[in-house]
Formats: structure tokens, sequence, C-alpha cells
């Protein structure tokens, strides 16, 4: 398993470089929340679209890693934006979904928490 503390470094690293990037550009008068949020569906709806009409084994992996890392940078800037700390917001949800869907309950099974 991936230590999170080597996780925690690495995404800061990439939300900094994500800064510099958008600064050295001016284009943080661009990123509110609204507009981040946007883009992050846009890139959602790209990376969708790579599994349209195939077997999701059939999509090119280099398009999905280009998408993906798209995906990535939208959600950092968003976290960065309400200064989130992303290692606890994502430990906290697996905290409450592992509450929803407790293992006894959920393993195997594809069903909502709603419906065990």
């Amino acid at each position: 398993m991936v230590k999170l503390d080597r996780i925690y470094f690495a995404m800061e690293e990439i939300i900094n470089k994500l800064i510099q990037f958008r600064n050295e550009r001016d284009w943080a008068q661009f990123h509110n929340a609204k507009d981040l949020s946007i883009a992050l569906n846009i890139e959602c709806s790209e990376l969708l679209e790579l599994f349209l009409w195939k077997n999701a084994e059939d999509a090119d992996p280099e398009k999905v890693k280009e998408e993906l890392a798209d995906v990535f940078a939208y959600a950092f800037l968003i976290a960065e934006k309400f200064n989130f700390d992303v290692k606890e917001i994502v430990l906290d949800k697996i905290k409450e979904n592992g509450k929803k869907y407790p293992v006894e309950k959920a393993k195997g099974s594809a069903k909502k928490y709603n419906e065990f």
C-alpha cells in the first residue's frame, strides 16, 4: 500500500505547480469556483467520451491518462479555491462512506446504501 504522506506531499507539489502555472498566465481572474466546476465537468465528459460506444478495455490508455490529468487538475484547483486539505476531505469521505456501506452489507453488492 502506498504511504499517504508520500501521496499528500505529491498532491501539495502538484497543487503548487498548478498555481504557479495559473499565476504565470494571469488566469486566477478566471478561476472562480463556478467556472472551475464547469471546467471539471467538461473534462469529466471528455473522459467519458473515450469510453463511448466501446468496451472499457478498448479505450486508449494514453488518452484516458491525459483526460484524467485534466480532471485531477481542476479538482485540485477547486480544492485550493476553498482552501480544502485534499487528504483530509478524501479521508473524511471514506470514513463517511464506511458508515453508509458497512462491509457486512456492501461487500460484493452494487446497491446504493439506501437499498440494503
